[in-house]
């Protein structure tokens, strides 16, 4: 009886692709010229940008994936003399509560810039990872001068609504239903854009914020469907196209 010999298969290894450092520690050795390292420092940079935004993109997939949908814990209820003004949010703190761990899970962490420019404040969400890459997301909006607020006040209540919904806009967030007919209905609302959006509408056309709810059958500007955002878009500039006219 032969014995039969077995053979293995030997897969061939792959050797690893050089990195833009070994390449310049190459470089050095074989004393390369100046304008030749400076090229293969500048292909280091963009390589490390690349790896850095796709450590960034792995780490807020990961970050979405287990971030539930945050909580509405305020409300708004009051009666002026546009009407009654109701509607709940979840605060910054909600939101941080909500988010932080999960970020910090995954080497993420975020921070706030904020501006004003004549008549509007901006703040922009800078999202940052460990490896050094970051996005950023801006928005802008009037002061806040509702109710009896002072002119700092109003900024003040304006920077606060731009963190929420920056953060939000930036990692893709979205609050928990508090309308159980809404969320079976499965009716879509606007985004952190749209919102600001409808509010610059309704300012450049100083339209009744009450009535135009009232209008359209929303309860809160927060809590417009899509089509109703865009009914509410129709009817503002048909109102600012008519008092331009009649200036």
């Amino acid at each position: 009886m032969n014995d039969v010999a077995k053979v293995t298969k030997m897969e061939p290894q792959v050797p690893a692709p050089i990195t833009p450092m070994e390449m310049i520690d190459r470089a050095v050795q074989s004393g390369a010229s100046v304008e030749a390292l400076e090229r293969l420092m500048a292909l280091q940079e963009r390589w490390e940008g690349n790896q850095g935004r796709k450590a960034y993109d792995a780490a807020i997939s990961a970050a979405k994936s287990e971030i539930p949908p945050i909580f509405k814990n305020r409300e708004v209820d009051f009666t002026s003399q546009k009407g009654r003004t109701n509607y709940r949010y979840e605060d910054m703190a909600e939101i941080a509560k909500t988010v932080d761990p999960i970020l910090t899970k995954y080497g993420l962490s975020y921070r706030f810039r904020t501006s004003q420019d004549g008549g509007a404040v901006s703040v922009t969400c800078i999202v940052s990872h460990r490896d050094g890459y970051g996005e950023e997301t801006t928005l802008s909006a009037a002061p806040d001068n509702s109710g009896n607020k002072n002119p700092i006040q109003a900024v003040g209540s304006t920077v606060t609504f731009l963190q929420r919904y920056t953060l939000k806009s930036a990692l893709g967030l979205a609050a928990a239903a508090d309308d159980d007919a809404r969320r079976a209905s499965g009716a879509k609302t606007i985004n952190a854009d749209q919102f600001v959006t409808l509010q610059g509408l309704i300012e450049k056309a100083q339209a009744d914020e009450a009535g135009l709810l009232k209008f359209i059958g929303a309860d809160s500007l927060e809590e417009l469907t899509v089509r109703q955002f865009d009914t509410a878009v129709s009817a503002l500039r048909k109102k600012i196209a008519q008092k331009g006219g009649a200036q």
